[in-house]
């Protein structure tokens, strides 16, 4: 087995972290599983394997369901860490069944395609007055000029938080979603402890107020969800799911969106042929998705002994799915380091599979759409002003921002 140390694999290497295709290459071509001991995961960089795993009940996203700490052999989180955990465990995408499928199941209840589709005319509005505003300004930065403000309004207005009270959701989805990164630091920990506690709390407050005066809103349907056998959310339930609903209803949106500009504006050729055809913009909005991967790193417990191409991995270890190489494995997709927005036979798995199939898929992709078709109609000069800095983030890949002009 070739040791990781002598890879170009290194998650908190900047030169990594700009351009981490090259190094999935090596690691694909060394075969189907490498342990990596910076951080005790077993990475799976195929796509044919982290389809199947994503898939595969003996992992899981908990172990609590069945095991202990002590049990799994693992080490119980620092009890100060106790109020993101708390926040964290209770949400679906953290949850194995049963709990996954009664949460999931009242979830979606309320969370129909009707529900989406109802929102289709407020995005498409959304996008065109903050595209408008960016080409009046002359430009900007299209992170937080469109790409941020577009889902966490979409999100925020389906959920019924009131626009006064929105300030704080970003920051505070932000200092949670750092726990998400390999090893995060104590620092990390402590902003993420703070965001879970006042975010925790702002949300108690807004149900509290919903029971009171229910709303033709998600935390109100949330409220009243309920299935034949009279299941309903718990308080912290219903808690964790509007955090996880907006942290994920908006951070992989964001990203996509400031990413696929910037393939944009380095493919130039691609970029006139979307201006070209507008029609384009679906099968775009899933090549731009795939070609620079928003959520890179996956990770599931390993429930049952399994075995990967002869390695035995055991219970109570940890599997890193790869998703940003899964999505450029030449056994799947033809020539996959060149963007080709015409690309038909597009297998991504950018929103995940199995059980935990991204909920949000549906209204993410008329997010990016609406957006895409405003700039390409509103802007339809738009260009780079300046190269961009990357976050040094790897699981959750992004900007620190997207520099543009107009006119």
């Amino acid at each position: 087995m070739a040791a990781l140390d002598d890879l170009a694999f290194d998650p908190w290497d900047p030169a990594f972290v700009a351009d981490p295709y090259p190094a999935y290459a090596e690691l694909r071509g060394l075969g189907r599983v490498r342990y990596f001991e910076p951080t005790n995961q077993w990475l799976v960089a195929h796509h044919a394997d982290v389809s199947a795993l994503l898939r595969d009940r003996r992992l899981g996203r908990t172990y609590q369901h069945r095991f202990t700490h002590e049990e799994f052999g693992r080490t119980a989180p620092p009890p100060e860490q106790e109020p993101f955990h708390t926040l964290n465990d209770h949400g679906m995408l953290d949850l194995e069944p049963p709990d996954h499928t009664r949460i999931r199941r009242l979830v979606s209840k309320a969370f129909t395609p009707r529900t989406v589709e109802r929102l289709r005319p407020y995005v498409t509005g959304l996008a065109g007055q903050l595209v408008s505003r960016l080409v009046d300004a002359g430009g900007g930065d299209l992170l937080t000029d469109v790409a941020e403000p577009l889902p966490v309004a979409v999100i925020a207005e389906m959920l019924g938080i009131p626009e006064s009270d929105r300030a704080p959701l970003r920051p505070w989805s932000a200092d949670i979603c750092g726990m998400y990164e390999l090893n995060p630091s104590a620092e990390t920990a402590e902003r993420a402890v703070r965001a879970s506690v006042e975010f925790s709390d702002y949300l108690r407050e807004l149900i509290a107020e919903r029971r009171k005066n229910p709303g033709d809103d998600l935390i109100s349907g949330l409220i009243a969800a309920h299935d034949e056998d009279d299941d309903r959310l718990t308080e912290q339930e219903m808690i964790s799911t509007c955090v996880l609903l907006l942290n994920a209803g908006h951070e992989a949106t964001v990203n996509s969106t400031v990413n696929g500009w910037w393939a944009l504006f380095r493919h130039p050729g691609q970029l006139a042929a979307l201006r070209a055809d507008h029609s384009l913009v679906p099968s775009a909005v899933e090549e731009l998705m795939r070609y620079d991967t928003p959520l890179q790193l996956f990770e599931r417990w390993v429930l049952d002994e399994i075995e990967i191409d002869g390695q035995v991995i055991p219970r109570g270890a940890e599997i890193a799915m790869l998703f940003g190489s899964a999505n450029h494995d030449p056994a799947v997709f033809a020539d996959p380091a060149r963007l080709d927005l015409t690309r038909t036979d597009n297998p991504h798995i950018s929103f995940s599979a199995g059980i935990h199939y991204c909920i949000g898929a549906p209204l993410a992709r008329i997010e990016l759409a609406a957006s895409m078709r405003a700039l390409l109609e509103r802007a339809p000069t738009l260009r780079l002003a300046a190269e961009p800095t990357r976050k040094p983030n790897f699981v959750i890949r992004g900007l620190e921002g997207l520099s543009v002009e107009v006119g």
